[in-house]
């Protein structure tokens, strides 16, 4: 339980790409298609309200927020997701390299996180290193453009997607689990530890307790 508990976003957002791996390969288009006007619709109510903003500050202040631009720049972007999200859908290939060099990132911080657990003599290490080849496997892989349709693409990109979050979601938690085996042993050799020095200082004690009575014959001899 601990380990989920301090492995939670890692796990939170693995879960989050396994649904949206599973949205893609049911309904690719129209679920993209969805969270772009979502995203639309959330860039115009943050331009609404960044224009709000700037109307309710002094005007001294005001002048210098900027407000008034960011809001207008959010409002414009907003509108534009909400009513052309056919435009970023025909820029998918585009997109898909996009995701290629975020897998990519991905991919070559895991080596970093597989070096790190070899270094503390984990024994899970190789779990983080795998991932990381299927990360970077995959990025190569959609660098190379092998795709003969979208279609085949969205397929693709779904499988990664809940591919990595699996192999991720399995790293995190034997990774945790592994830290509380080691806490718990840690733990269970404390306690003897202490009572073997409580023994040593009972026995310097009771020493100590007899050097009058040795003084006191030695002095009537």
């Amino acid at each position: 339980m601990k380990s989920l508990r301090r492995n939670a976003n890692g796990i939170f957002l693995c879960i989050f790409e396994i649904v949206v791996g599973i949205l893609l390969l049911i309904d690719p288009v129209t679920f993209s298609s969805s969270i772009i006007i979502a995203v639309g619709f959330l860039l115009m109510l943050s331009g609404a309200m960044s224009i709000l903003g700037y109307f309710r500050m002094e005007a001294e202040e005001a002048a210098l927020s900027q407000k008034m631009l960011k809001g207008l720049l959010f409002l414009i972007a907003g509108i534009f997701c909400a009513s052309k999200s056919q435009w970023f859908l025909s820029t998918f290939p585009l997109l898909t390299i996009l995701y290629g060099v975020a897998i990519l990132i991905a991919g070559l911080a895991k080596i970093q996180w597989a070096f790190n657990l070899l270094r503390m003599r984990r024994e899970k290490w190789f779990l983080p290193a795998i991932s990381a080849l299927v990360s970077i496997l995959c990025a190569m892989f959609i660098f190379a453009d092998p795709f003969s349709s979208t279609e085949t693409l969205w397929i693709f990109t779904g499988v990664s997607l809940i591919g990595e979050a699996i192999f991720d979601i399995v790293s995190l938690l034997l990774s945790g689990h592994r830290k509380e085996e080691r806490k718990e042993a840690m733990e269970d050799h404390q306690p003897n530890v202490g009572a073997e020095q409580e023994e040593d200082e009972q026995e310097t004690d009771r020493e100590d307790s007899l050097l009058p009575l040795d003084k006191e014959k030695s002095g009537s001899v």
